[in-house]
């Protein structure tokens, strides 16, 4: 991951005529933090990677997963940077993580951890300088656990340190839909620059957890034109020739239900069938790396919409470009996290409560925004959207360090 974020964002660069000297410093981490956590007589590896903060304080998740490591957190902190810019909120790009699988602890032993990580760091974050939220097995109850502990170290009570935390700790309205929704609004912009037609938009997800189904259900009720015809988790694909009823998929979801179990309305087939419909818009919301030189040739959808992270690999990337698929990435096309845990930054600070439909009015304004400058980008400078939604970072960053 760290690879191809250099290797795309040197590409961008050299569009913008950036020396070797800028690019370096602009890739180069401002801090990273590497410690041990002791959890009942057990050492764990912790991260914090603190990439930029010209734009403002630093910002991103911790993951908890056996497979972190610094290169993984610098990866995602530099990503983090770049989003922060590209859809232009004043905010920097950070990430951290611990080395652990956390379904090997108990409540009382995650509750430790999640403190410990804090006191680890408790010099080094804050309000005005880098505020986590929660990423990969981290969720709100562990983000109010590091509020805390933050609060009990620092006597800081304005919850502003952290974002994710639950509604009544301080969250924001509409967090949990964020990602998903914020997907809806970058295709939707897109869509009135690109050459569709007039008819339905018919459209494949893979990966029906939160951020996927949340995609499904608001683009759905959004836009009759669009037509979800197939869907996927890690167990099967479902496929339906007109559309699928996403809200009853998202409800057998919610009770744990399993796609190869599936027994309504849909043919049943095999999880790595989903990359291969041919359909308009192929959105990749499960994992990094969903798509690479070993399936690219299977991709039939004219667009991809990345709410994955990483979801298409540099050579994959190349390859779709020759074949003229459109890819909105992630850098602005999964941003609406980020962009709520702005809002929830901000509702802290202010002493506010934002209500659900100004966050989602605010998420969907940004979001257009960052989608049109991607798009005017790439048009003027004749580049794909990637190269473009990291031109336009890039230069915003260029600028904040030049001042």
């Amino acid at each position: 991951m760290l690879k191809s974020t250099k290797q795309f964002f040197r590409a961008a660069a050299s569009k913008l005529e950036l020396s070797d000297e800028q690019v370096n410093k602009l890739l180069e981490p401002n801090k990273v933090h590497t410690f041990t956590i002791d959890v009942d007589g057990d050492s764990f590896d912790g991260f914090r990677v603190q990439h930029n903060n010209t734009r403002g304080p630093y910002k991103g998740g911790i993951r908890f997963h056996p497979d972190v490591n610094e290169d993984e957190v610098t990866a995602l902190a530099t990503l983090m940077t770049l989003k922060t810019a590209a859809v232009n909120i004043p905010l920097g790009g950070g990430k951290g993580g611990v080395v652990i699988n956390p379904r090997e602890l108990d409540d009382k032993q995650l509750e430790q951890l999640s403190r410990e990580y804090v006191r680890q760091l408790v010099d080094e974050i804050g309000p005005d300088t880098d505020v986590p939220a929660p990423d990969v097995n981290t969720n709100a109850q562990i983000v109010d656990w590091m509020e805390d502990e933050y609060q009990q170290q620092t006597g800081d009570g304005s919850g502003a340190s952290f974002t994710g935390k639950s509604l009544n700790n301080g969250g924001i309205n509409g967090r949990e839909a964020a990602t998903g929704r914020g997907g809806v609004y970058a295709l939707q912009e897109f869509l009135k620059s690109a050459d569709f037609g007039s008819g339905p938009v018919t459209i494949a997800v893979q990966g029906f957890g939160n951020v996927g189904s949340f995609f499904a259900t608001v683009g759905a009720q959004n836009h009759k034109n669009w037509r979800i015809v197939a869907v996927s988790d890690s167990s099967a694909t479902l496929r339906a020739n007109s559309r699928l009823d996403v809200n009853e998929l998202k409800e057998f979801k919610d009770d744990d239900g399993s796609f190869e179990d599936y027994s309504g309305d849909a043919e049943v087939l095999g999880s790595d069938e989903l990359i291969k419909q041919d359909v308009d818009v192929l959105v990749l919301a499960a994992h990094g790396n969903a798509v690479t030189e070993d399936n690219v040739d299977q991709i039939k959808a004219k667009c991809i919409l990345e709410l994955a992270n990483g979801p298409v690999s540099t050579e994959a990337d190349e390859t779709l470009s020759a074949m003229d698929v459109s890819i909105i990435p992630d850098l602005v096309a999964n941003a609406g996290g980020v962009i709520v845990s702005y809002f929830e930054w901000q509702q802290n600070r202010e002493g506010t409560d934002w209500s659900e439909q100004k966050v989602n009015e605010e998420l969907e304004e940004c979001i257009i925004d960052a989608t049109d400058d991607m798009v005017a980008c790439a048009q003027d400078n004749d580049v794909d959207l990637r190269t473009a939604g990291y031109m336009v970072a890039i230069r915003r960053l260029s600028e904040s360090n030049d001042n």
